[in-house]
């Protein structure tokens, strides 16, 4: 470090001589004037005049040097005396403060116009409220350009602040939601993780969109109805995008429907959907081969594994072991027309199927976990004689474990209210049930919101309990 003293710029004598000529200088022509003023008849009125003006410049000069000086603010740093708050040190300390209170993730998505300046003029705003800009993506239109932020601000903004402010900054159609910790997740890196999922399992594309699109309502149209019958449905190879509806071919025929009536769909969202569907249309029919075995009280192993309509076969054979009253549990509909409706349950488009097959390879019991648009469906088939004997509640235990794995928010079950034995493995699962019962239709929805996925998580070659 250097000290002050050391830093002041050395005086040479030749620099004082010249100072000290210039003002003996000074003082001879100041002299020779005012003897030559002095002898008229109004000098001394000149001179005081004269002396007026001086003080009058000089007290002109210092003020303009004040309020027009480019120099370099102070160093407040060197320790010399107290230093006091600046205007910039309050903002920083109100800055911490807001901080301290804690801080929230946004997800913020706004139209502006396609020129230079107009995403400066956002982050100026944002900047000014101390939020930071996490991500950033940008949907190119027609006209404009959607951008879409994730923000972390401080916990004391509103909302409605903050659209206030981006809106004066010249964002239209303001959208704003609360984001998590999962939204952190840059986009490629997610896209290429719902990509790897939909590669692995067919049944994961209906959730691989909804992920992918954030809330919106999907729905698998096939083009024949359970009865066989056609249902109209269809669309282009290329899919349609109009607003808040966009419409994919399904691979496996008919069309799928993705709605988001709250926010319009831009021409990228609708890109990464279509290219998802086209890698599952290339991929072809696809189903986890896993399975676990697991033994009866009695001594006998089952086998638990995905089912697809490879399965079809076997599943029309249990239909035909089952009793009416057990078929009419399940479908709540005519017994004659519960084959129709398997080919539709067993293809992984519309959910995931476990079945229960016995050591000679039989088919026992299915377990169906629905994609119902944004809601999810759980219905089980047990035969006849291998009723209770816990495989209905294990089936149960596991599609739950599936719908909490895929992030689902609740599962309800369709049955009558008679049918005990549905009610009471929905009360085995130890979630919070509600229901909800119309001229003896019963429908129990248990909540899974913060339930881990291992309360359910299957283990290879266990046991029933006796």
């Amino acid at each position: 470090m250097t000290s002050a003293k050391s830093a002041r710029r050395p005086h040479h004598w030749r620099r004082d001589l010249i100072e000290l000529a210039a003002l003996f200088t000074a003082v001879a022509v100041a002299d020779a004037i005012a003897n030559l003023i002095g002898h008229q008849p109004d000098g001394p009125y000149l001179l005081m005049a004269s002396a007026v003006a001086l003080v009058a410049t000089a007290a002109f000069h210092t003020w303009w040097a004040r309020r027009h000086s480019h120099a370099p603010p102070p160093d407040t740093g060197t320790g010399t005396g107290p230093e006091l708050p600046s205007a910039d040190a309050e903002a920083d300390a109100d800055a911490d403060a807001e901080e301290g209170a804690g801080t929230v993730l946004w997800r913020m998505r706004t139209t502006v116009r396609d020129t230079p300046g107009t995403l400066a003029s956002l982050c100026v705003a944002l900047a000014r409220h101390r939020i930071d800009v996490l991500t950033l993506q940008t949907h190119p239109l027609a006209e404009g350009t959607v951008d879409e932020f994730l923000l972390r601000a401080p916990a004391v903004l509103p909302a409605q602040q903050l659209t206030r402010e981006i809106s004066a900054a010249g964002g239209s159609a303001t959208w704003i939601e609360r984001a998590d910790a999962h939204d952190l997740v840059d986009t490629p890196t997610r896209v290429l993780g719902l990509a790897t999922r939909t590669a692995l399992d067919a049944a994961e594309l209906p959730l691989a969109l909804r992920q992918l699109l954030g809330r919106c309502t999907i729905h698998s149209l096939p083009a024949q109805s359970a009865t066989g019958r056609p249902t109209g449905e269809n669309a282009p190879v290329e899919g349609v995008l109009e607003d808040t509806v966009m419409r994919l071919c399904d691979p496996s025929g008919g069309v799928i429907t993705v709605e988001r009536p709250y926010l319009p769909f831009t021409p990228t969202e609708f890109a990464r959907a279509r290219a998802l569907v086209e890698l599952d249309a290339r991929l072809g029919p696809r189903v986890p081969r896993s399975e676990d075995v697991l033994t009866l009280p009695e001594g006998n192993e089952i086998t638990v594994r995905r089912a697809d309509r490879g399965d079809l076969d076997s599943a029309l054979a249990m239909h035909g072991r089952c009793s009416e009253h057990t078929l009419g549990l399940r479908y709540h509909g005519p017994v004659r027309d519960a084959d129709r409706y398997l080919d539709h349950l067993l293809s992984p488009r519309f959910g995931r199927t476990l079945a229960v097959q016995t050591a000679s390879g039989r088919l026992v019991a299915l377990g169906h976990l629905l994609w119902d648009g944004d809601e999810t469906e759980v219905a089980l088939l047990v035969e006849d004689d291998w009723q209770r004997r816990g495989i209905g509640s294990e089936l149960l235990g596991r599609l739950v474990a599936l719908a909490v794995e895929a992030g689902c928010e609740s599962v309800y079950a369709v049955t009558q209210a008679h049918n005990t034995g549905m009610v009471a493995a929905m009360r085995a699962l130890s979630l919070p049930l509600d229901y909800q019962i119309e001229e003896g239709t019963l429908v129990i929805t248990a909540r899974l919101s913060e339930v881990p996925v291992q309360q359910f998580a299957p283990q290879t070659e266990q046991r029933f309990p006796h």
